[in-house]
């Protein structure tokens, strides 16, 4: 079983949580699937969520380099030199490790703004501060690996919308809406 869920903002990736968050389990209510791969509690988009262990592995393990497509709202102009520098991958601290290690390359681009759903509350805007859009596709998933990438550039991340994971793509579905899925 397969199902793509569009995971709203402020939702925990997971079906349960003792500190009474939106979880999964308050839009999904099919039994026995769990999420292949996280979205952090501040991002949206596409969670694809399975019954199979083996697929669920597959999708989350980055051992499979499976790419995952993203619409990034940043802070500020994203010029040549930030996107050339998110292309070739960036150094990121790795707390457990108190190490550093370069991403993987990356494609970037810059992209207009998407049409998507409001976000509730909506992203924060200043009248001083101009802010632009990224498509950025990664092959690996480190934690919150792409507001990381856009921070070690100077473009903090406002919004992070995940729109496509290897060949599932969110397509039309809207937030906290869900839908089966062939594999």
């Amino acid at each position: 079983m397969l199902i793509l869920l569009n995971k709203p903002f402020n939702v925990l990736c997971q079906f349960t949580d003792k500190s009474g968050r939106a979880t999964l389990a308050d839009y999904v209510k099919v039994p026995n699937v769990y999420p292949a791969g996280l979205l952090d509690f501040d991002s949206e988009g596409l969670v694809v969520l399975t019954d199979d262990g083996r697929l669920q592995a597959r999708i989350a393990d980055p051992r499979f380099k499976l790419a995952k497509r993203y619409w990034v709202q940043v802070e500020g102009e994203a010029d040549e030199a930030a996107l050339a520098q998110l292309c070739a991958g960036v150094w990121l601290k790795d707390k457990k490790a108190q190490t550093a290690r370069k991403t993987l390359p990356a494609e970037v681009r810059r992209i207009a703004p998407p049409t998507l759903w409001p976000r509730e509350p909506p992203v924060r805007f200043r009248k001083t501060v101009p802010d632009s859009w990224l498509e950025i596709v990664i092959r690996e998933g480190r934690n919150r690996q792409v507001r990381r990438m856009t921070a070690a550039v100077g473009l903090p991340t406002l919004r992070l919308v995940r729109v496509q994971v290897g060949d599932w793509s969110l397509g039309a579905l809207q937030s906290g809406h869900w839908q089966f899925v062939k594999k």
